[in-house]
């Protein structure tokens, strides 16, 4: 089955990163971060007919050099890496290779590396002209810090993205994180930065790894108010996080005027994912991605880069969910609705011996409560709220009760 619907604005040019060979980010059977995830998502957007698409790009990474990923790693964090992954007996727990989180594989380097250079191609089409609107959903790897792997992530791809696109001579990058888990290395890089507005809202570090992201950490000395943290409690569904979303994300993203976004679309706040204890539907999803689009749209000319990140429902969240992200970002958004074509469901029925689900959604009426119909102070998710708006929000100008 094909999905093509017929729309009046014209599509723009649009970048899909995918390879097979991003799949050799593996590590090893049983682990979380299995590799079908990014498989079973290419399948699904090209039986949606999504990779087919005139104005739409299927291109293969190239490994990121050494040169490139020292934009923002550290040299001898890459030769670490290199080490480890050449001799995967000898770990460097020190900087977080080889642990239970990050065990150590042969061929490590050149599998992140590859990951990581989805996102520098990404970044170059876009300060190239030749897309507007760029997908990689192999990267989000947003936990690795300059120095150190941590949580499935070796090299932070956003963080090199967003470095080439200031290379490149950008002058205002905004990050928004809507993965459950704080983009705590994201963030790390860039803490300094005024150039870099990183936005996360994740599950409260009270209840999650990596238990930081909270409403007073709000960036360095030089650049206070460039680092937004919405920490949600346990149990947020999808009315509380949209409702988290545009009481604190557009309101900044305006203020800043950044000229490109990138943004990190980790799928683990799904309520069916093993990992995590918040209560998203696909739905609501595919509402986040659709309203990052509409703020590069509205302030960047529609420049946007989309990453993928977490999500450990591998068969009934993950391709639904970033198969959506493309379709956006391909201007030919597919309605939850939509049947899953019948082909890629045969595909994880012989596969996997299971049953996929029957539709794009998870057929859930999306509602949330507007930030102008006032604040609850018995609300926990207000509560959340009204601390980072508190914290960040008259660093920009902005009131933290009314704006």
């Amino acid at each position: 089955m094909t999905y093509l619907p017929g729309l009046a604005q014209p599509a723009p040019p649009t970048l899909v990163v995918w390879s097979p060979d991003m799949t050799a980010y593996n590590f090893g059977p049983g682990h979380p971060m299995a590799p079908e995830r990014m498989d079973l998502t290419a399948r699904l957007a090209r039986s949606l007919g999504l990779f087919d698409l005139a104005h739409v790009t299927v291109e293969a990474p190239d490994v990121a050099s050494d040169p490139e990923l020292e934009t923002v790693h550290s040299a001898d964090f890459v030769a670490a890496v290199r080490r480890v992954s050449a001799d995967p007996e000898e770990p460097d727990l020190e900087r977080g290779l080889g642990t239970e989180d990050d065990p150590a594989f042969a061929g490590m380097h050149e599998a992140a590396a590859r990951l990581a250079g989805g996102s520098l191609l990404a970044a170059t089409s876009i300060l190239a002209g030749s897309a507007v609107h760029a997908v990689n959903f192999g990267g989000g790897m947003h936990h690795a810090s300059r120095e150190r792997a941590s949580g499935f992530c070796i090299y932070n791809d956003a963080a090199l993205a967003i470095q080439r696109l200031l290379d490149g001579g950008i002058q205002r990058v905004a990050y928004i994180d809507v993965d459950a888990h704080h983009g705590d290395g994201t963030e790390s890089i860039f803490w300094d930065d005024p150039r870099v507005l990183t936005i996360s809202l994740h599950e409260s570090g009270l209840t999650l790894f990596p238990g930081t992201g909270f409403a007073n950490e709000i960036g360095g000395g030089q650049a206070e108010g460039t680092a937004v943290n919405v920490a949600l409690p346990a149990g947020t569904g999808d009315a509380g996080w949209l409702r988290a979303f545009y009481a604190v994300v557009p309101q900044l993203v305006a203020a800043f005027a950044p000229e490109v976004i990138v943004s990190q679309h980790g799928c683990d706040s799904h309520r069916d994912d093993p990992l995590t204890h918040l209560n998203l539907s696909v739905d609501g999803q595919r509402e986040a991605a659709t309203a990052v689009k509409n703020l590069a749209e509205r302030h960047c000319g529609g420049r946007w880069i989309a990453t993928g990140g977490g999500g450990y429902s591998v068969l009934d969240v993950v391709p639904r969910s970033w198969s959506h992200l493309v379709a956006i970002a391909a201007a030919r958004p597919v309605p939850v609705r939509t049947p899953v074509p019948q082909d890629w469901r045969q595909y994880v029925g012989e596969k996997f011996g299971t049953a996929a689900p029957a539709l794009m959604g998870d057929d859930v009426e999306l509602w949330w409560r507007s930030w102008e119909v006032g604040f609850d102070p018995n609300d926990a998710v207000d509560r959340t709220v009204m601390a980072t708006r508190k914290a960040v929000f008259p660093l920009h100008g902005l009131d933290p009760w009314f704006d």
